[in-house]
């Protein structure tokens, strides 16, 4: 629980404040004083009277009641410190910034919750321990450098960890990105991630509060928490964008070290995010240029204009907004022609729309003038202007600073020039703009938030999904491997369509199941779990006599327990598999089968229950996708029914949490039809 002591404290106690600015206590007060805090400052050191030009106190208990205490002491002096403030002193807020609590063992733990009970006792708030501090609008309680410009509308920030924090201050303040406030959570003993978004959430206020939102976390312990107050957030027209660390096992060992926490399956935060409406980045300098262009317009379609005066940058540009599923259409025709007149000889209006380099302010001008009044088809433009000794750069971005504001569609500067107009571009960056020194990490940015969706609805598709049917096979099944026939009927009670099958156990059970499905036909083992591996598949079976000897085969191979049989079907071979993940509920995935599953890993993630939108951003977020659609004259499947099933199949989910593992693999796809052919489903039932 934040509360109004910690955001705007009247008073502040800095114990274990010194002279030492290369002590977190002596920088941390420094901090302090720099932001001009205007409440009364206290420090307690027991050996100074005077620190830092600031009264000191030698004992704790000789202060007046204060409202936020920061503790900068070694840890088994944090609890009694602590018990005395809040018995004594009537604080409510606390900032403990020293290590050495669950992230050095057990015992650090013990004490870590000791001192967690004791705030939550009188509903204080407590930050940290092992974190870096807090700002706020009000004072400037971090121990570390630089400490970045305030400003009432820039960055929300929350980080759990607070090295990782600073290096992303180092990549934003170059960008001119600034920070309304900064939470540093550490360990989080009571105060977490989604507790500052909850905070965010309730406090929120349109157009008074800032609207970019940015995470770094290692851990999600209440997801259904960051999922509510994050979706809630961007519906009131916030933009998010986080970074979640600890993915690989390499990595997930590092964060649990770190910071004490365990780490979370990627699949679940990739479905997590993507149900919130979370633009998910995979690194510092990715998260600083996504909140870059949340300062910008909103880019509302994927048609981008490049306009430029120099070639290679804006090819660099045109492949990675390409390859993220952007557009850069060919200019042709009257448009084309228009522009090419604004422009020099051996100019270019294709687009990217190269100006070259003897290209002026009046040009430059004109040319975004243009684009943005008489082509609709573009939705926003990007322009890449560096120094090349042929121009004042000062009036080229007093220039971009008018066409920014004026423009309806947005508007992206690459000035490349951070060290020939270093000036010039610090008086750019002074007028509220943000430049973004890099075409390519620019496209990545403009890509993963163009391919986030909005926030989910909060709804369950339930049409023609019988939920009683799929509680009763449920309930009177017993944990482990469905048997097929379970599967099928629990697939039909979601009005998933399945392949018609049988199985035998004799001779004369496959050759009638051969009549009734007729051939071509399929034969599948039942018992093992991988098939193929035990070379239980046969395809293309179309005599009695090949049908015989499979069949033959297949009995004497260990484990099998039947013989199933399957009318064979032609098309595109689909994927959609679930997993159980604990906290998060159940995690969808789909793709392509085959070698895009098992040797790509082209899968996209989904957070059940889903929604056709959902639905349909998965499948499109495929690189694969092309194939789905249809590609070098081979027809592609029908993807109304591919999310239609991904839609049932998490309603189905929802209604049975005992599934902890399926794969629906393949599904054959076509352009009229989509069926399962294969799958495989485990419950577990507790005792």
């Amino acid at each position: 629980m934040i509360n109004g002591k910690l955001i705007n404290p009247d008073s502040i106690v800095v114990i274990g404040g010194s002279d030492d600015l290369f002590k977190p206590g002596g920088k941390i007060l420094k901090n302090i004083i720099d932001g001009k805090f205007h409440g009364t400052l206290y420090v307690v050191n027991p050996k100074q009277e005077v620190v830092q030009g600031v009264k000191s106190y030698r004992d704790l208990r000789d202060i007046p009641e204060t409202d936020l205490a920061i503790l900068a002491i070694q840890a088994k002096y944090c609890l009694p410190n602590v018990e005395l403030l809040v018995r004594e002193k009537n604080t409510k807020a606390f900032i403990i910034i020293s290590a050495g609590f669950s992230e050095a063992g057990e015992e650090g733990r013990k004490l870590e919750n000791e001192i967690a009970d004791l705030v939550n006792s009188v509903n204080g708030t407590l930050i940290g321990p092992n974190c870096i501090g807090v700002i706020s609008p009000y004072y400037n309680g971090i121990f570390t450098t630089p400490v970045p410009r305030l400003n009432k509308m820039g960055c929300d920030f929350v980080s759990g960890s607070g090295a990782t924090a600073v290096f992303i201050f180092e990549s934003a303040i170059p960008k001119g990105v600034n920070f309304s406030s900064v939470f540093s959570v550490g360990n989080s003993a009571q105060t977490g991630v989604e507790d500052v978004l909850e905070y965010w959430d309730d406090t929120y206020e349109h157009g008074i509060s800032p609207s970019v939102k940015l995470i770094y976390v290692e851990s999600i312990r209440d997801p259904d928490k960051l999922l509510h107050h994050a979706s809630s957030l961007i519906r009131k027209g916030c933009r998010i964008a986080a970074i979640k660390a600890g993915t690989s096992e390499a990595g997930s060992r590092a964060a649990s070290s770190h910071t004490g926490a365990l780490a979370t399956s990627d699949s679940a935060v990739e479905a997590l995010f993507r149900k919130a409406g979370i633009v998910r980045c995979a690194g510092r300098e990715e998260l600083t240029t996504v909140a870059s262009v949340f300062f910008y317009k909103p880019l509302k379609g994927r048609n981008l204009a490049i306009i430029t005066h120099a070639g290679g940058p804006a090819v660099m540009l045109t492949d990675a907004l390409s390859e993220g599923g952007m557009n850069i259409p060919k200019i042709t025709g009257e448009h084309h022609d228009k522009l090419l007149s604004m422009m020099n000889p051996g100019a270019s209006a294709d687009n990217p729309i190269d100006l070259i380099a003897t290209a002026t302010n009046d040009q430059l001008n004109n040319i975004i003038e243009y684009v943005d009044k008489k082509m609709p088809q573009i939705d926003g433009m990007s322009v890449i202007f560096g120094n090349n000794g042929l121009n004042d750069m000062t009036v080229i971005y007093d220039l971009l600073h008018k066409k920014i504001s004026e423009c309806d569609k947005p508007l992206f500067p690459i000035l490349p020039s951070v060290a020939s107009s270093h000036t010039e571009l610090e008086y750019f960056l002074e007028k509220g703009h943000v430049n973004f020194p890099d075409e390519v990490v620019l496209a990545r940015a403009l890509t993963r938030i163009s391919n986030t969706p909005y926030p989910a609805e909060e709804k369950i598709f339930l049409e023609k999904v019988d939920v009683p049917a799929i509680r009763k096979i449920i309930d009177s099944s017993e944990s482990g491997y469905l048997e097929p026939s379970t599967i099928q009927q629990l697939l039909r009670a979601a009005s998933i369509p399945v392949v018609r099958e049988g199985v035998a156990t004799t001779k004369q059970e496959i050759i009638s199941l051969a009549e009734k499905l007729g051939y071509p036909l399929v034969l599948k083992v039942v018992g093992p779990v991988h098939k193929s591996d035990v070379g239980g598949v046969t395809l293309n079976i179309k005599s009695h006599k090949h049908l015989e000897a499979e069949f033959e085969r297949m009995k004497r191979i260990e484990g099998v327990t039947g013989v199933m049989a399957q009318e064979m079907l032609s098309g595109t071979e689909l994927f959609i598999g679930a997993k159980y993940e604990p906290r998060f509920g159940h995690i969808i995935l789909c793709g392509l089968g085959g070698i895009f599953v098992e040797v790509l890993g082209d899968i996209s993630s989904g957070l059940a229950p889903l929604t056709f939108n959902e639905a349909n951003s998965m499948i499109r977020s495929l690189r694969a996708y092309k194939i789905i659609k249809g590609t070098r004259g081979k027809s592609g499947i029908n993807e109304a029914k591919f999310a239609e099933i991904i839609v049932r199949l998490s309603s189905l989910l929802r209604f049975a949490t005992e599934i902890k593992e399926l794969d629906l693999n393949p599904l054959i796809g076509s352009q009229k039809n989509i069926t399962v052919v294969d799958a495989r489903i485990r419950i577990e039932k507790q005792v």
